[in-house]
């Protein structure tokens, strides 16, 4: 193990569960590699296109209870 990985993971005993959480994302969003070209901004229009949905009343949302219910049968 090299010294720097030591003094990370000695680090990480520091820090509070959403830090943790953003290290773990930023570790795996470092493994995934660069990202498509165009996905980003797709995945931009989507988000604001059923943010439009949602604020015109187009849609309705669905609360986690519901949800959950479902899934579980």
């Amino acid at each position: 193990m090299s010294a720097i990985f030591k003094q990370v993971i000695e680090s990480i005993r520091e820090l509070s569960s959403d830090e943790k959480a953003l290290v773990a994302h930023c570790l795996i969003s470092s493994l995934e590699g660069s990202p498509e070209d165009g996905v980003d901004e797709a995945w931009v229009e989507l988000a604001e296109k059923r943010y439009l949905e949602l604020e015109s009343g187009a849609v309705t949302g669905t609360s986690w209870q519901e949800i959950r219910s479902v899934v579980k049968g």
